[in-house]
């Protein structure tokens, strides 16, 4: 069967969430901690994808492969990443799988749930909409307590206007002006289904954006944008020319990854 995580971490110790072969990655912790409870339970024959068996039959090296809806970045974080894996037999209660393996997981990263899904579902692909947070600390002087899950603006910010710019990414559009390079993306349009900027009484300012997926670094990059509206370096009324160039260099900039959680992704 084919269970369905949902998967918060605080992505600062890590590098994303894909595994890496000389960086500490989310993928590999959830790995390692699910191929340890299936061992401590004697299931290792039973597990149905990655790891290798040694001579004697019994699995080795790592035996659990999950694949997950997005690929975060380093220093990002998520509330409800989604990542599947296969197994034949589990023996834990499918409502305790959770508490259990977060006794193997770091602090920094938690399963909040499991459930049963198809043999043919796709965490990545199957994904309806997923919605991302960036947020904007704008004060004065920056605050210890939130610099690892926002940006720090100190500059006066034009709010007016930085709620009208967010509104013209909703649609289906070419963003191909909004993507980093080094995106692998067979096509750059991608539909937004909101965006929109609320602030609250702390100064933290947050970009809240939904779509059907996003391009390598969208998000942040169209937070940057925003920011240079609410700076006064770009007007909210150009932002429609500015995603029809599909230049990058008419947008404003990357912003840093800690400001960026995935909050959900829904099926």
């Amino acid at each position: 069967m084919q269970i369905l995580l949902t998967v918060a971490y605080d992505g600062t110790n890590y590098a994303g969430w894909q595994r890496q072969v000389n960086a500490v990655a989310v993928q590999e912790k959830v790995e390692d901690a699910l191929s340890g409870l299936l061992k401590l339970q004697g299931n290792c024959s039973a597990i149905s994808v990655g790891g290798n068996r040694n001579a004697q039959g019994a699995f080795c090296s790592r035996t659990v492969v999950v694949r997950a809806a997005s690929r975060t970045d380093a220093g990002v974080h998520a509330l409800g990443q989604r990542a599947a894996f296969f197994v034949d037999d589990l023996r834990v209660p499918l409502g305790k799988l959770p508490v259990v393996l977060n006794g193997l997981l770091p602090s920094d990263i938690s399963v909040t749930d499991a459930c049963v899904v198809g043999e043919g579902f796709n965490p990545r692909f199957d994904a309806l909409r997923k919605t991302y947070v960036y947020n904007m600390y704008n004060a004065a002087c920056p605050n210890p307590l939130l610099s690892r899950y926002s940006a720090f603006v100190p500059q006066e910010l034009d709010f007016a206007a930085m709620e009208a710019a967010a509104g013209c990414f909703v649609g289906r559009h070419d963003f191909a002006g909004f993507c980093a390079v080094g995106s692998s993306a067979k096509t750059t349009v991608r539909e937004v289904f909101s965006c929109g900027v609320a602030r609250q009484e702390n100064g933290m300012i947050s970009l809240e954006i939904c779509g059907g997926g996003f391009l390598y670094n969208m998000v942040r990059i169209i937070a940057g944008t925003v920011l240079y509206v609410g700076l006064g370096k770009i007007l909210p009324e150009n932002i429609p020319e500015i995603i029809a160039s599909c230049k990058r260099e008419n947008g404003g900039k990357t912003m840093p990854p800690q400001g960026l959680t995935l909050v959900r992704v829904e099926y």
